[in-house]
């Protein structure tokens, strides 16, 4: 008897994508790759920008297996196409930003025991026992970005601190989370996920139960008071 395997979603896909092509160049360039090097500087021009600003990489970012078919799998429309590729060039430039001169692994996958989302990456940027606010309102004011550019762009400025502080982010994950963001509803979904993955980098005894993670979500949601 054969079990159905089910279609893998298209942010599953864009997370390995991005994961795939970063581990590549990851690896050479701590190596000290010529090649290498010299492709995480074509990427970083474009963090913070539209993939449209940017055709010298399009040769550089490679989104064919977007466009693969797949068995058992329906062909993306272009609707799909258009944010997959979005996501991928804004996950890839904002890594190489955040690679740039690291010795060390700046893309790092998110495990349950090492979390590596962006909520608990920025939290790693405050004290254990306290909530610096400035930086909080960073995470906030991204949550807030009415479009993926902005977002980009807001994001670009919490990547300079976590590059500054050798605090390493999964940006396959980062990657399917900004698909999603773009869909309808979308945003909404991933301002949650990035409130609880803010809380689930502590140990159970460092837990502060003066605030939850719904709490921290519910502020990713409040334009009004903390985007400015």
């Amino acid at each position: 008897m054969t079990t159905a395997t089910a279609a893998p979603s298209v942010r599953s896909r864009v997370a390995e994508l991005a994961a795939e092509q970063i581990k590549t160049w990851q690896e050479g360039y701590l190596r000290d790759s010529p090649q290498d090097v010299a492709a995480l500087a074509r990427l970083r021009r474009g963090a913070g920008r539209d993939a449209a600003d940017l055709p010298d990489l399009w040769t550089l970012v490679d989104t064919s297996p977007l466009h693969t078919r797949l068995e058992g799998v329906r062909p993306l429309s272009e609707e799909e196409l258009v944010r997959a590729e979005d996501a991928l060039h804004a996950a890839l430039t904002l890594w190489a930003l955040h690679q740039q001169s690291r010795g060390a692994h700046m893309h790092r996958p998110h495990t349950y025991k090492r979390p590596a989302g962006l909520g608990a990456a920025v939290r790693r940027l405050m004290p254990p026992d306290g909530i610096d606010e400035p930086v909080r309102k960073r995470l906030v004011r991204a949550g807030t970005a009415p479009d993926l550019t902005s977002l980009s762009q807001r994001l670009r400025d919490l990547i300079v601190l976590l590059r500054r502080a050798d605090i390493p982010l999964d940006y396959g994950l980062l990657a399917g989370q900004l698909y999603t963001w773009q869909r309808p509803g979308g945003a909404d979904t991933i301002r949650r996920e990035w409130g609880r993955s803010f809380h689930s980098w502590q140990e159970p005894a460092a837990q502060t139960p003066s605030r939850s993670p719904d709490d921290t979500a519910a502020s990713l949601d409040d334009s009004h008071k903390d985007a400015s």
